[in-house]
């Protein structure tokens, strides 16, 4: 044993407990996730079922696919305010356009929008420096009211869910979601990326270090602007499938997972300081928040008071991870 080693029974079990954390930050997650079923079924007895499941999970994955936004977003020391006026507009349009020019055409003009507001993202952020908060709340306001003024001029078309999205949204094949044949291969793609690409490791260089990922070559602004239409389309996506699930295009269909879905990356382990995370976390995050938010369904919790639980999550996490970073 070398002089400056500390033996394991010497440390305190609390710095312990929280190394244990940090190295291994799934393990944590999923005991969280287990913990709250538990609690559910005591509470509620039969509720956890194979209906109860498959139904958990189709909420679960629009929620994860706007957080694997953040998760990517954050990564680089960023976010993502846009992420639910993307969708909003995705769901929305598509909902107007399909039934006149078909599904598939409808989809590429939903589209549309998420690619100009990311691209705009990028280009401010990335180009003109400007803080990621501000920029991404900044295109999703515009986003908002370009909104509103469509749907003056398609007021007296209506609104029609494409019954493809809705089948993806609701469906179910063999007791599993048929949402899983999206999220599947888009998680996936978002793993590869972030784990096997180089432009994953350049997210995780600029958010560590963004100078000296600069000296070392790389070029800021091209992956900042890679990152902010990837997460643009990314969130179209979200907002496409999450029509489906809902059945109910509105201009603020979006809206209420914006803050869950900064939660669940937070809580899957990523930092809002940039450089430390991933996606296998996130997506457990997801699921903890949709449990949650079924568990305070049932103990009648005002959507106010939820919103005010999501916020002290955020909070909590983040004290939690500083507190790892200075034990380390």
């Amino acid at each position: 044993m070398s002089a400056t080693s500390v033996p394991a029974e010497t440390v305190p079990l609390g710095k312990r407990v929280r190394r244990f954390m940090s190295d291994r930050p799934l393990v944590p997650l999923v005991i969280l996730l287990v913990l709250l079923v538990v609690v559910l079924q005591i509470l509620r007895p039969g509720i956890v079922n194979e209906r109860w499941i498959a139904n958990t999970v189709k909420f679960a994955i629009p929620l994860a696919i706007l957080a694997g936004c953040q998760t990517m977003a954050m990564l680089t020391g960023g976010i993502d305010l846009s992420v639910g006026t993307v969708a909003t507009m995705a769901a929305f349009i598509v909902s107007t356009q399909a039934a006149e020019h078909g599904p598939v055409i409808g989809i590429a003009i939903a589209l549309v929008p998420a690619l100009l507001i990311g691209l705009a993202n990028g280009i401010g952020v990335g180009i003109f420096r400007v803080h990621p908060l501000i920029m991404t709340l900044g295109t999703s306001l515009v986003g908002i009211g370009c909104l509103q003024v469509y749907q003056r001029t398609v007021i007296a078309t209506g609104t029609k869910v494409p019954p493809g999205l809705a089948w993806l949204g609701t469906g179910t094949t063999g007791g599993f979601p048929n949402a899983l044949l999206l999220f599947i291969p888009v998680a996936a793609l978002i793993l590869f990326v972030l784990n096997r690409t180089g432009f994953g490791r350049l997210l995780y260089a600029v958010g560590d270090n963004e100078r000296a990922a600069r000296l070392s070559g790389v070029v800021y602004w091209q992956v900042i602007l890679t990152l902010y239409v990837g997460s643009s389309l990314l969130a179209g996506i979200a907002g496409l499938l999450y029509v489906g699930l809902i059945k109910a295009p509105s201009l603020s269909l979006a809206d209420p997972l914006v803050l869950p879905s900064v939660a669940a990356a937070v809580i899957g382990g990523t930092s809002i300081f940039g450089g430390r995370g991933g996606y296998t976390g996130t997506i457990i995050g997801a699921l903890i928040l949709t449990v949650l938010t079924t568990l305070l369904t049932i103990l009648q919790m005002p959507e106010g008071a939820r919103r005010i639980l999501f916020g002290l999550i955020v909070l909590l996490v983040t004290a939690a991870y500083l507190r790892i970073v200075e034990d380390r």
